[in-house]
């Protein structure tokens, strides 16, 4: 039986609308990358080599704030979590989350800020500080290689669609949101850079450009500075809860930490 070349015509057609839709709803689909990949081969050494990565810096700088007692109670993290190598594997590959009943949603360095208030009865360390990006890249370190386990369940399914939906809310004198940027257009130019899909998989990093480690919301603010938005305090509902639905998104992602990027 031979077919009318108007329907293989209005098939052709049929598909590629389809086709369209499917990508228009998740255009990255199963097809998720980290930024790790498009780096330059040479920035991809400095993260990969120990020796050269300069996070690593933090990192040790984190591990001898894990030894220091610390407070009105005089303990230290190693008192309560003993070897970090142990107790802490897989931890921050389940951050944010909500903490225990009552309590907000915390990334990692909310957490650790949590237990310096509770149990060692210390002043939190300032957002953005040297010792708290030091003690959050040593945690995080303890999960290289491992997968993000962040899921959606009945109680952060709240917190989770309202980061989706800053995710995909317009903003600024630019009028952009993130999912415009990084699953629209993701693999595309931006000012000679490729654009990234945005996967929290390397935080705390160290960024060229910023010479210095920095968190996931010291990124995500500079985001809104760049579409000409207010950005928003650390440790915000709003920063949060996109925090959540980032590493929701790269759930089974493995973790890198401590990444370098340009």
């Amino acid at each position: 039986m031979t077919f009318p070349a108007k329907v293989f015509v209005c098939w052709g057609i049929c598909a590629v609308v389809v086709l369209g839709a499917l990508v228009k709803a998740d255009p990255i689909g199963n097809h998720r990358q980290s930024s790790y990949e498009l780096m330059s081969a040479d920035t991809k050494a400095m993260q990969d080599d120990p020796l050269l990565n300069p996070a690593n810096f933090a990192v040790l700088d984190g591990q001898s704030l894990w030894q220091e007692a610390a407070g009105q109670k005089k303990i230290s993290c190693a008192s309560c979590h003993g070897d970090a190598t142990v107790s802490m594997k897989g931890v921050a590959a389940s951050f944010p989350k909500l903490s225990t009943a009552g309590r907000p949603l915390l990334n990692l360095g909310g957490r650790i800020n949590q237990c310096r208030t509770e149990h060692q009865g210390e002043v939190p360390f300032a957002p953005e500080s040297k010792p708290l990006l030091s003690l959050s890249a040593f945690v995080a370190t303890q999960s290289k290689g491992m997968p993000i386990t962040v899921e959606r369940h009945a109680s952060n399914a709240a917190r989770l669609d309202a980061g989706e939906r800053f995710f995909k809310l317009r903003l600024g004198q630019l009028n952009l949101s993130c999912a415009q940027c990084h699953a629209e257009r993701s693999g595309q130019q931006l000012a000679g850079n490729l654009i990234p899909q945005a996967h929290p998989t390397a935080y705390p990093i160290y960024r060229l450009e910023w010479q210095s480690v920095g968190s996931l919301e010291r990124r995500l603010r500079n985001c809104l500075t760049g579409v000409r938005a207010e950005p928003y305090a650390f440790g915000s509902n709003e920063l949060l809860e996109l925090e959540l639905f980032l590493a929701w998104r790269a759930r089974g992602m493995p973790l890198e930490s401590p990444g370098v990027r340009p």
